[in-house]
């Protein structure tokens, strides 16, 4: 809804489209009822695009680039960082990292990776978390999270390894019947070529070694070769570039993954949580 309020709040790229639709929109000696009838929007609504009274949406952000973009792909682009800006915070910097990245090895210790989440799974999760947000917050969440999986299908396809706690599998999120069916789908996620799924056992301490006790990390490759590692400990969140960190943390991921079971019995203790049979 169009309000004073979203004027004083609007974010950067919000503003930057408003200026340049504005502007385009005059070159072209168009008046705003002119520009509405071309995008299929009414004249009051290009009114609060451009005074960011109500910012651009995704659907209106296509229609711009297919009327005034004319092939330069502005509107496109600032379709893609809009999005991001309405990731939380601290998270912003990383999904872009995450969608280009070439390598993608994760450690989950809580809750089922994001990139790993149903929708049902990541909706319960979001809805039932702390500081309780409303319900259009949280489906925007919900699909934000479920647009980050087209990571799994992208060109070049990126190698992505995930090390989950056992006590994540068998931690009830939502219902009985949600966590089966997120289950089932890390069952479905196993099978990509591109996927490598480890499950931690639970008695992975028992010889004396456990070296997942500090928690989740995401170790991230870039197109360009560099490493990295992103840590979010309590809705904080850590970029580590420095080789030195990021080495010692590459050498602890992989006493973890050392601990882990094996790809095939990992995917067997899945199924048997989901109750089918191997």
């Amino acid at each position: 809804m169009a309000s004073a309020e979203n004027k004083e709040t609007a974010s950067p790229m919000a503003l930057m489209v408003a200026e340049v639709a504005r502007t385009m929109r005059i070159q072209r000696g168009w008046t705003q009822d002119q520009l509405g009838h071309e995008l299929g929007y009414s004249a009051a609504a290009v009114s609060a695009m451009e005074t960011c009274a109500q910012p651009a949406s995704d659907a209106m952000l296509v229609e711009l680039e297919r009327v005034l973009g004319n092939g330069t792909g502005v509107f496109e682009t600032a379709r893609r960082f809009m999005r991001m800006e309405k990731y939380p915070r601290q998270f912003q910097d990383y999904v872009l990292l995450e969608q280009s990245a070439i390598n993608l090895q994760l450690f989950a210790t809580n809750v089922i990776h994001g990139l790993f989440q149903t929708e049902a799974y990541a909706r319960a999760l979001i809805g039932g978390g702390y500081p309780p947000l409303s319900e259009q917050r949280v489906e925007e969440l919900v699909q934000l999270r479920m647009e980050r999986k087209a990571l799994f299908d992208r060109e070049p396809l990126p190698m992505i390894e995930i090390v989950i706690e056992e006590a994540v599998l068998r931690r009830v999120i939502g219902s009985e019947d949600i966590m089966r069916e997120q289950l089932l789908h890390l069952v479905e996620c196993a099978r990509r070529r591109n996927v490598t799924l480890l499950v931690l056992p639970l008695d992975a301490g028992k010889y004396g070694e456990y070296d997942g006790g500090r928690g989740e990390m995401n170790l991230v490759e870039t197109p360009e070769h560099e490493h990295l590692v992103y840590l979010e400990p309590q809705d904080e969140s850590m970029l580590i570039s420095d080789p030195a960190k990021v080495s010692t943390y590459a050498q602890r991921y992989a006493k973890i993954r050392s601990q882990a079971l094996g790809p095939r019995e990992s995917l067997d203790l899945i199924k048997r949580l989901a109750g089918v049979a191997v």
